[in-house]
């Protein structure tokens, strides 16, 4: 069922992650087990994710990117559903056709998912536009990383927002890795929320594995967005805790910056605070987590006994 309002609650929050979470750490393990579709993980990347979609509104639309897992099960999407489309079958959201990189849920407000860096970049500003033009009400919120960032179609696409004014938010989840190769190899500023002044745009950093100050950042920006039908940057500074493509044993990863972005887990931040706060007790957290298995369980199960699409089909909706 599509979302009709935002969720602020700190516990429902975390227990979406803790799902987002339990769905990347099955996706990994199906993988090395093997055969198993090939997925980008973004384990590491779940307050980013929860945080900003969770200041979504019902009439708000996502284009996110090959790393959409966090985006799409914090927008309420069924992890049954999503598996199903990672392993080709006719019960995924795209009746098995897409995989995990080409995932759209109309449903769900989430109009694509883009395999191709920054490709979601530069559709945005069309969709926004469309909105616009069309008087329908909502925001347009893009989802890309760092990698996209050092491409010429981010600046194309914040630039031809900024000039047409078009409501679209947009969030870099920073997370320092770009594929195989670190963010310093590709770019010497830290800030790529910087950026946006260039282009008569305002931009905002937050600690992405907070998930209560990203959720607090983008519940102002997208209201500012809201009432400004202007574009906006929020960078999410976060770290991609697996490889970039699963199975991957990370050996190109120095040991002691995993450490360091390990000690920050996201959801032990949110955890502990939670517990600090007398919001949520040890077993309380022990049971979320095992709803969130228990809900994976059942997501594979379904996935597993769901049909393959029907070879008769093969070009449906395929077009010259």
């Amino acid at each position: 069922m599509k979302p009709t309002h935002p969720y602020s609650d700190p516990v429902d929050q975390l227990a979406r992650m803790l799902l987002v979470r339990a769905y990347e750490d099955r996706i990994a393990a199906l993988a090395a087990a093997g055969p198993f579709p090939a997925s980008c993980p973004s384990a590491g990347q779940e307050a980013a994710a929860v945080g900003v979609v969770s200041a979504l509104g019902a009439d708000d639309l996502i284009l996110t990117n090959h790393r959409s897992a966090g985006h799409l099960l914090a927008r309420g999407a069924d992890p049954g559903r999503l598996l199903a489309e990672v392993m080709g079958r006719e019960t995924g959201y795209c009746r098995g056709r897409s995989g995990s990189l080409h995932i759209s849920a109309k449903e769900l407000g989430v109009v694509l998912t883009s395999t191709i860096v920054g490709g979601e970049l530069s559709l945005a500003p069309g969709v926004a536009l469309a909105r616009s033009l069309l008087g329908r009400p909502g925001i347009v919120t893009c989802f890309f990383g760092d990698g996209a960032a050092c491409e010429g179609i981010f600046h194309e696409s914040i630039n031809l927002a900024s000039v047409w004014n078009l409501p679209v938010l947009f969030v870099c989840e920073n997370n320092e890795w770009q594929a195989y190769v670190h963010r310093r190899e590709t770019m010497l500023t830290d800030s790529i929320a910087a950026h946006a002044a260039a282009y008569g745009v305002e931009g905002r950093s937050v600690d992405g594995n907070d998930v209560a100050a990203v959720h607090a950042a983008a519940l102002a920006a997208a209201a500012q967005v809201r009432a400004s039908g202007r574009p906006f940057l929020l960078e999410a500074r976060t770290y991609r805790a697996r490889g970039h493509l699963e199975p991957d044993d990370q050996s190109h990863v120095d040991a002691g910056e995993l450490a360091h972005w390990q000690a920050r887990d996201p959801i032990a931040l949110a955890r502990e605070r939670l517990i600090a706060a007398g919001q949520l007790d040890l077993d309380g957290f022990a049971r979320l987590g095992a709803e969130a298995r228990a809900r994976i369980d059942a997501a594979v199960e379904f996935a597993v006994q769901s049909p393959y699409p029907d070879p008769a089909e093969l070009l449906a909706n395929v077009y010259a």
